[in-house]
């Protein structure tokens, strides 16, 4: 039995709520933007084998024991013993198809699309809260900490508020089906853990209150379908006025977004990727073809207009089939 299953790219913070909003990414042309696993059976004896291919695979250790897949398996495989399972020798293979420090939730893809694709292979083990959890912790281990603002919304779909209370740990916000999303990763890489170190470790009071005004009113807006009040409201005063100055060209390409008619623009996650919204097609291609001119600065580099992505994991079908 061979399992394929995708996990897509995501936005954490989407500006208005740093570490606890995040929005699964799907490209309008068709493709798909995130990351592969592949698992199968194999006749070794406690086995647990990891390749990785793909465009960004050279971005990965070449030990397969320090990929994050290793991990994933080592630690679902303990949860199964506990549940009074036996694991079977494996071999997983990782698509790397989103850039490592891009913003885009490039390790939270890996993490979920390995942990879904395990549990799968063995029919389904783990409750999806638990799957959620060991998500985050895994996810954590790259990252620097633990939060959920990128698997929730690559698990799950969607645009994902993380509650984290009691037994809820996220809850999907209705979202706006005509705003369309444009991304560019620049090409340039980002350390979501360096970009942690650079954040105050404290906000002052105003601070504190206005990020507290905007998430709540974010989401009121959210439920109440007022696009224009929550476009407004995607500003982020606690992570881009440290972040933006420091990623090469953000700050001019904002501005750019703004003046050529986006209705909200910031950086998504960690950067260096942008992100602008628009309601207008035509807009998105222009503002897309102007990131591509300006802001990408390497062979690395893209830009995708994208909608939501409401499916999140799935499965998909093995590579060379239809």
């Amino acid at each position: 039995m061979s399992i394929r299953v995708f996990a897509p790219a995501s936005m954490g913070n989407v500006s208005v709520g740093f570490d606890i909003l995040g929005g699964a990414l799907s490209p309008i042309d068709g493709s798909l933007l995130g990351d592969f696993v592949t698992i199968s059976a194999t006749d070794s004896n406690n086995v647990i084998g990891v390749e990785t291919i793909g465009r960004f695979a050279h971005k990965l250790p070449s030990d397969p024991k320090l990929n994050i897949l290793y991990d994933c398996a080592v630690v679902y495989h303990e949860a199964l013993v506990k549940k009074g399972q036996s694991p079977q020798s494996i071999k997983m293979v990782l698509e790397k198809e989103l850039p490592v420090g891009s913003g885009l939730g490039s390790s939270a893809a890996s993490v979920v699309a390995a942990l879904y694709a395990l549990d799968e292979f063995y029919n389904n083990a783990l409750s999806k809260d638990e799957l959620l959890l060991m998500m985050g912790k895994l996810e954590g281990q790259i990252s620097g900490s633990v939060h959920f603002d990128n698997v929730a919304p690559s698990y799950l779909g969607g645009l994902q508020l993380m509650v984290e209370q009691g037994k809820t740990l996220t809850t999907s916000l209705p979202t706006f089906d005509d705003w369309y999303w444009v991304i560019a990763y620049s090409g340039v890489k980002v350390s979501t853990a360096e970009s942690r170190e650079i954040m105050p470790k404290q906000v002052d009071l105003k601070t504190a209150l206005k990020f507290g005004q905007n998430i709540a009113s974010f989401v009121d807006a959210s439920h109440r379908g007022d696009s224009d009040l929550a476009a407004s409201l995607l500003v982020d005063i606690i992570a881009e006025p440290v972040r933006g100055g420091i990623i090469p060209k953000f700050v001019e390409n904002k501005q750019a977004m703004l003046d050529l008619g986006a209705i909200a623009s910031g950086i998504s996650g960690s950067g260096p990727t942008l992100f602008a919204v628009t309601k207008c097609a035509d807009k998105a291609k222009e503002l897309a073809a102007y990131l591509q001119e300006n802001y990408i600065q390497n062979d690395d580099g893209f830009s995708h207009i994208c909608k939501l992505d409401n499916q999140g994991a799935r499965r998909e079908a093995k590579r060379g089939t239809v």
